[in-house]
């Protein structure tokens, strides 16, 4: 399993890459990339930043996970720091046997991860002005 929230590049490919075996039929993969706008304004760039026990949160959650899916085999990044649109922020992979448990494990834990992992993001918008919210 892999948990992580890291300060580089990452994406679907990556953390696929580390559950897919031939085990497996299906490798469910979610990205979630920077988009263009936010609340009808136009996003320019964003940051993300964590809270010291952010490591130890994202490994928690994806434990959680395959605790709930014990078929699966899961990972998960998110990324921080400064981001551009069209970055990936959170790349998670779930293989499975199954399609089935593949697909709801994932979506599971993109959920958790955003409802639990003590990241913040803060972005810029094209009329100049900025907010912080949470990353959920």
């Amino acid at each position: 399993m892999l948990a992580d929230v890291v300060d580089r590049s990452i994406t679907a490919d990556e953390v696929s890459a580390v559950v897919a075996t031939d085990q497996d039929g299906a490798v469910v993969t979610f990205a979630g990339v920077v988009r263009d706008h936010d609340g009808g304004k136009g996003v320019t760039a964003l940051e993300y930043e964590r809270h010291p026990s952010a490591d130890e949160v994202i490994a928690e959650v994806a434990r959680t996970i395959a605790d709930a899916h014990p078929e699966v085999r899961i990972a998960v990044l998110h990324r921080v720091g400064a981001l551009r649109v069209g970055d990936v922020a959170l790349a998670a992979a779930v293989s499975s046997p199954h399609r089935a448990e593949a697909f709801t494990a994932c979506g599971a834990l993109v959920d958790l991860v955003k409802e639990r992992v003590p990241i913040w993001k803060h972005q810029r918008f094209t009329d100049g002005s900025d907010e912080w919210v949470a990353a959920l």
